[in-house]
């Protein structure tokens, strides 16, 4: 009989051996790509966390209102209340979240569950009968993640004198001119310098609210 042609056991076992090391390059290469996409979309969400945060807290704060949160030893409504890790102030919310008037709102830098610091906002309604304030629900996460921060305020003192940046609002019956937050997120991702300015000018008297001098009405000349 003829012998047939075919393949010997070595060849068969370097072909095998050929076949797993390409599906193993192919394997390889599947898992850098998916790697660099998932890294790719937690860069682009965090980037747009933190624009979303700066977006916020700049509206937030520029619609500052004087309007008291509470009063100090004399009697004295305070309109503005800020420490280095935590302001307090009243603004209306956007959209359909103001139909609720006017909020307190208390912003903090606390720290995280997994080490780190985030930023809180917590909410509370202001009843008309002067009663304390109403929190709604729990603190809101802001943004996550933070190696540190801080605020920071700058104003005029009660002779009108500009007071120097400090990360003390220690009078409490006028309002900063300015608002500063610092921020140092987690990973390298950069935190822009956020500096607000204050259109309201809590001094002035019989609850009348005028802006702070030298700043522009909201849709006047530029």
């Amino acid at each position: 009989m003829r012998r047939q042609d075919g393949f010997t056991l070595l060849e068969v076992l370097g072909a095998l051996a050929l076949l797993a090391l390409l599906l193993v390059a192919v394997y390889g290469g599947v898992r850098s790509a998916i790697h660099a996409v998932h890294s790719g979309g937690a860069a682009i969400n965090r980037i747009d966390e933190i624009a979303s945060a700066q977006r916020f807290l700049r509206s937030e704060l520029s619609q500052a209102l004087a309007q008291p949160i509470e009063h100090n030893d004399h009697g004295q409504p305070v309109y503005f209340s800020g420490s280095e890790h935590e302001m307090r102030y009243v603004a209306p919310l956007p959209g359909y979240l103001g139909k609720l008037g006017p909020q307190l709102q208390v912003l903090k830098l606390v720290d995280g569950d997994q080490g780190g610091q985030r930023l809180e906002l917590q909410l509370s309604l202001l009843p008309p009968d002067g009663q304390p304030p109403k929190p709604l629900g729990d603190p809101q996460v802001l943004l996550d993640h933070i190696v540190k921060g801080g605020f920071d305020y700058r104003g005029r003192d009660a002779q009108n004198q500009p007071l120097p940046w400090s990360s003390d609002w220690a009078d409490g019956t006028r309002m900063p001119q300015l608002v500063r937050i610092r921020l140092q997120a987690q990973g390298g991702y950069d935190w822009p310098e956020l500096s607000v300015p204050l259109r309201v000018d809590a001094a002035a008297a019989g609850g009348h609210v005028g802006l702070l001098p030298g700043s522009i009405p909201y849709g006047g000349a530029r």
